[in-house]
């Protein structure tokens, strides 16, 4: 009698058909639901820092302009003093760091 070794065996086909039965059956949530609870916990995340505080100030931050005697790195985009200017290549300035 041949025997063919590539067909399931009875008890993993009834194993395999209970198991999609139970995933049918299962009280799996909509789409619906599944996206307005995300945007109810994106909703919490805006005013939360990662420790999970809550925040309810603004931050304030003044702003300095570059000075006369600083300049941009075009590698790093650092604002440097120009004791650190290593070169100067096509209008661009390159600090120490970033050159060598």
């Amino acid at each position: 009698m041949a025997t063919d070794y590539d067909e399931v065996r009875s008890d993993v086909r009834e194993s395999q058909d209970r198991s999609l039965e139970a995933l049918q059956s299962a009280n799996a949530p909509d789409a619906r639901s599944v996206v307005s609870e995300l945007d109810e916990s994106d909703a919490l995340d805006d005013a939360m820092t990662p420790g999970g505080e809550i925040v309810a100030e603004e931050l304030i931050v003044q702003v300095i302009p570059q000075a006369a005697d600083e300049f941009t790195c075009y590698s790093c985009f650092l604002v440097r003093h120009r004791s650190q200017l290593a070169r100067e290549k096509d209008g661009h300035s390159y600090c120490i760091e970033c050159a060598g």
